[in-house]
């Protein structure tokens, strides 16, 4: 090779380089700070209801002194929304409590549910980024559980009045139609338990049936952290009619005009973020994940994936 085609192929690497510098530069210092808020419609009310705003918030990863994120969360509150779903991962450091209690305080009387995401039970650890490009069943972390879960179950239940959805079903009346909600614990480290929850939905509708409850002003809807297609599949056989999730965190870093390099877990790339329908067994629900408003403190860097949270207004069907 001669002395030109070296300095070009010298110059060629120096530019990719400064390129990929350039663009982690910017993914960790500019854009994961871009909060966003992405808005969606979704026709699933029964004819003649009330629109309900729905907030749904996911993945915060909070620490305690990312007050950027945490004043941004608390102006949601401007919204005016009628419900608010919080899809786990809220605990991104072991005093991230602080900082969700400074984001989410404004949230105290607007009713909501709330599911766990695996960074609710664990902290953050430095990983091998690669990892993640690796098929992904989830499993079961080697450690013990190491932050304040209970905390962030008193607050969001005692201080807040929201719903736990971890394997667990629950009702709310808002704006006149009563949303049925069925979650799950993270599937990602394996507490999902549709063989309990299967029976707790059966439960739920035996006792409306024996209230004579008007069955067609009620929506079911089905909530989790991470979307895997076993949860998803079956929250559809039990008559989901939106699915709310997180986790995927957009792909977290994209390539723009190809989007998502990794999910995560086991959902198709075309449906790591945003509203789309999911089919299975004949039947379908619409499903959003969220891109989520945080990263891991070890790896505080977002590319062509801006943080979100989602603004759903449910409207009535045109059927």
């Amino acid at each position: 090779m001669g002395s030109r085609s070296l300095r070009f192929a010298g110059g060629a690497v120096a530019a990719a380089a400064a390129a990929g510098l350039g663009a982690f530069a910017w993914g960790s210092l500019v854009e994961r700070r871009m909060f966003t808020l992405r808005k969606e419609t979704v026709p699933v009310l029964p004819p003649g209801a009330e629109t309900i705003r729905v907030l749904h918030l996911s993945d915060l990863h909070m620490a305690p002194w990312q007050r950027d994120k945490q004043r941004w969360v608390s102006g949601l509150r401007d919204l005016k929304p009628d419900l608010i779903v919080s899809t786990g991962d809220n605990l991104g450091h072991e005093d991230g409590i602080e900082g969700i209690r400074r984001a989410m305080e404004t949230f105290r009387g607007i009713p909501g549910v709330h599911v766990h995401g695996s960074n609710d039970y664990f902290g953050p650890l430095r990983k091998n980024w690669l990892r993640y490009f690796q098929s992904h069943t989830g499993g079961i972390p080697p450690r013990e559980p190491n932050l304040d879960t209970d905390a962030l179950d008193r607050f969001f239940e005692g201080t807040l009045g929201w719903l736990n959805l971890n394997n667990a079903v629950g009702s709310l009346d808002v704006n006149g139609t009563t949303l049925d909600f069925f979650g799950v614990d993270d599937p990602h480290i394996h507490r999902d338990r549709m063989d309990i929850l299967t029976g707790l939905i059966d439960d739920l509708r035996d006792d409306q049936s024996l209230e004579s409850d008007d069955v067609s002003r009620h929506v079911s809807i089905g909530v989790a952290h991470a979307p895997y297609q076993r949860v998803l599949n079956a929250f559809v056989t039990n008559g989901a009619q939106l699915i709310l999730a997180g986790h995927t965190h957009g792909g977290q870093v994209c390539v723009p005009g190809y989007g998502a390099l990794v999910t995560n877990c086991d959902i198709p790339r075309s449906k790591v973020k945003g509203l789309s329908v999911w089919t299975h067994a004949l039947r379908s629900s619409f499903l959003n994940v969220s891109a989520g408003l945080g990263t891991s403190i070890y790896a505080p860097v977002r590319f062509a994936c801006r943080p979100e949270a989602t603004l759903l207004k449910l409207v009535a069907s045109q059927v």
